[in-house]
């Protein structure tokens, strides 16, 4: 093996590390988030990307980038939760093609009650994954949160 062989296995490793970190916490909390207070992962994550904002509404390209999600899944999923009451969409005033999509007073309170449930989860899940010696450094480092 060369040395730039080396490196390629080194990156892939810790590739399939932190899909391995991803995919348990991911199952953790879907599972929490669903049994808890019905939403999945994507949805919690759209909610609190909308929370998280100033005016408490985003443009519908800035919540497709914030949630990883294409415009076509953006809009389906922002419609499961616009009918369920949680989401409205408004139109841009200066430009009336634009779309906003801003929480609910539902929706912020399923929100502020499903957090602590996502922050536990998600503190579990790290602490688990902490005892499994080839995701403990990724975990640890997570759960430090020395990330700028």
């Amino acid at each position: 093996m060369s040395i730039s062989d080396d490196a390629v296995e080194v990156r892939t490793r810790g590739w399939r590390t932190l899909a391995a970190l991803h995919g348990a916490i991911d199952t953790a909390l879907e599972r929490a988030l669903k049994d808890g207070h019905d939403l999945s992962v994507v949805e919690f994550a759209v909610m609190d990307s909308l929370d998280r904002q100033d005016g408490w509404h985003m443009r519908m390209a800035q919540l497709a980038r914030a949630a990883a999600l294409s415009p076509s899944a953006t809009t389906r999923l922002v419609s499961r939760l616009e009918n369920r009451g949680l989401l409205r969409r408004i139109l841009c005033d200066d430009d009336r093609r634009g779309i906003y999509t801003e929480l609910t007073d539902d929706g912020r309170d399923l929100l502020n009650a499903a957090r602590p449930t996502h922050d536990r989860t998600l503190e579990d899940a790290l602490d688990e994954a902490s005892t499994v010696p080839e995701l403990a450094p990724l975990a640890d480092a997570l759960h430090a949160g020395n990330f700028r």
